[in-house]
């Protein structure tokens, strides 16, 4: 059974950091590509970052420059170090696979607060 677990969130001052992990089990996803996608209430689910299983990146624009999307196919495991947060970067931040979609995982909350 294929599960996601997303980890690492909290609650930061404007300005701080954090990093996010997500581990991917029940299948190998060395394969697939990785994304990171946020949500806030009463909104779409919104796209911010992904990784190809080569290594190639890409951002949303607001992010880029501030996060940095990694991978660790050993770990079926993706990260999202994200710097200089503000409070829109506030939201239930999820991962998941592409082109294969998993089922979604619980989310991990960011909060972005002074």
């Amino acid at each position: 059974q294929v599960q996601l677990v997303e980890s690492g969130g909290g609650l930061v001052q404007p300005g701080g950091s954090l990093r996010l992990s997500c581990t991917a089990s029940g299948s190998d996803f060395s394969g697939d590509g990785m994304r990171w996608y946020r949500q806030t209430p009463g909104k779409v689910r919104e796209l911010v970052a992904a990784i190809t299983s080569g290594g190639r990146t890409n951002y949303k624009d607001s992010v880029k420059g501030r996060f940095a999307i990694s991978r660790d196919k050993a770990k079926n495991t993706v990260y999202l170090q994200m710097n200089s947060l503000n409070v829109e970067d506030t939201a239930v931040y999820y991962c998941n696979t592409y082109p294969r979609v998993a089922p979604w995982g619980q989310g991990t909350q960011v909060t972005v607060s002074s």
